[in-house]
């Protein structure tokens, strides 16, 4: 018995020190399943350090498209990409078999919420599946997914048993929550610290040296479910932080108290303050997402994550808010919301980016829509979307004249491309939920704010 755990022993600390050699070497291939704002940025840094890497997705577009050289996220530019593609550094394929080569393996793909408001793991579950079949020994699979507490324990280390894997036998499996943000043009892969909790220490050992290549910080934590509520705990405390102060705003509302002044005068205490902006509603892959996948979760257990019930609440209601100040703005000048035209300026769902999931955008010109207004929208990132009857709508061109015809613009997304100078001198009503217009000077133009 004593013999056959030193060999079981000595046989993990050979696949581990040699997996380590070829990290620390830059000799391992690594792999990315998922090429979207998360995996294709993390690909990208793990291949200017040094490493081959293999990206994997679905979409033969996206793959045609690296492969050539060429970028089609924002923070990424074509000119990081080609000349990895260029060095051999950098390939992107469809097939899974291509991870076959992979000593390590990273799964970067979505985990969007069903109708009910219940985590959709089908794209974990089909990738670690399909990781499964093409896993060696001596493999480090990384769940980066943003998903609820257990996750790894319940969907991945089973998946990888069936095929005969045990981790910190002779395979190697982690929980490494990603944390992008898109256009942020301060924190990237590099400098954003990276949260990692392997199954076993060897497992944490060896996920903290693939990540510390790539990543200046490395933090790692005892477990994978303490590193999945890590993730929660962060885009939770956002979204509940964000839930009160656009709650503060519908209060400053009926009392006539500007909300934003007040927000700039609380924000001068140096200590117990951090501000945080109301707006239209919440967007984007994470916020209005994650926190969910906890209060599915905890329903489970019978318990009610209430700080994260109500705050979805008020957020979702934002939307409804902004078409009745919309609504009440027009009553002032004598007119109703069904006939009248509108400019809806920005449907991305946060400035500067391309990405309309989940953005509050699509709430407002539903509802607008529904109440008869005739919409259009500009968007200098967005060139078309999708509307609830699958209908599409496409960005009109941004002019003088497309803004003196409107009976009231709207302001969803502050984009930085605007001149919002411009924007009030060329409008009768504006309907401003960024505070965007703050520093215009005085026009013709009557700006209501949200």
């Amino acid at each position: 018995m004593r013999k056959n755990s030193y060999v079981g022993d000595f046989f993990l600390m050979t696949i581990k020190q040699q997996l380590l050699d070829r990290l620390n070497s830059r000799q391992a291939t690594v792999g990315i399943v998922g090429l979207g704002y998360v995996g294709l940025p993390l690909a990208v840094e793990f291949a200017e350090v040094g490493f081959n890497v293999i990206g994997i997705d679905l979409s033969a577009a996206k793959v045609d498209s690296l492969n050539r050289g060429e970028s089609y996220i924002p923070d990424i530019p074509t000119a990081r990409v080609k000349p990895l593609v260029e060095q051999g550094k950098f390939r992107a394929s469809t097939t899974y078999d291509a991870l076959s080569a992979a000593d390590t393996v990273s799964i970067c793909v979505p985990t969007p919420l069903r109708q009910t408001k219940d985590p959709d793991m089908s794209y974990v579950i089909d990738s670690v599946n399909a990781v499964a079949e093409v896993c060696h020994e001596g493999m480090l699979i990384v769940l980066e997914s943003t998903t609820y507490p257990g996750t790894t324990d319940e969907l991945v280390i089973p998946r990888l048993a069936e095929a005969g894997f045990t981790p910190g036998v002779n395979v190697f499996v982690a929980f490494s929550p990603e944390r992008i943000d898109p256009a942020n043009p301060k924190y990237g892969v590099r400098n954003t610290p990276k949260v990692v909790g392997g199954v076993t220490p060897d497992c944490v050992e060896v996920v903290k040296t693939l990540y510390s290549a790539a990543v200046d910080q490395v933090v790692p934590v005892s477990s994978p479910a303490a590193a999945e509520m890590v993730k929660l705990l962060e885009n939770t405390f956002r979204a509940v932080n964000i839930g009160l102060v656009n709650e503060m705003a519908l209060m400053c509302d009926k009392l006539g108290i500007d909300v934003w002044e007040v927000i700039r005068a609380a924000a001068s205490k140096p200590f117990g303050f951090m501000p945080f902006y109301p707006g239209p509603g919440l967007g984007g892959h994470c916020i209005p997402i994650d926190p969910l996948y906890l209060s599915w979760k905890m329903k489970s257990l019978n318990y009610n994550a209430r700080f994260i019930e109500l705050a979805s609440e008020i957020n979702t209601s934002m939307p409804h808010h902004v078409v009745d100040k919309v609504a009440k703005a027009l009553n002032d000048d004598c007119k109703s919301v069904r006939g009248s035209k509108l400019v809806i300026l920005g449907v991305a769902y946060k400035r500067d980016v391309d990405d309309v999931r989940e953005s509050p955008a699509l709430d407002v010109i539903g509802l607008l829509h529904n109440l008869g207004a005739e919409l259009v929208y500009h968007d200098p990132h967005v060139a078309r979307i999708r509307l609830e009857d699958n209908a599409i709508m496409e960005s009109s061109d941004y002019s003088a004249e497309l803004l003196k015809n409107a009976d009231a613009v709207v302001i969803i997304t502050d984009h930085s491309a605007y001149n919002w100078q411009d924007v009030v001198d060329h409008s009768r009503l504006v309907v401003d939920t960024r505070n965007a217009t703050a520093k215009t000077t005085k026009s013709q133009a009557r700006v209501v704010s949200l």
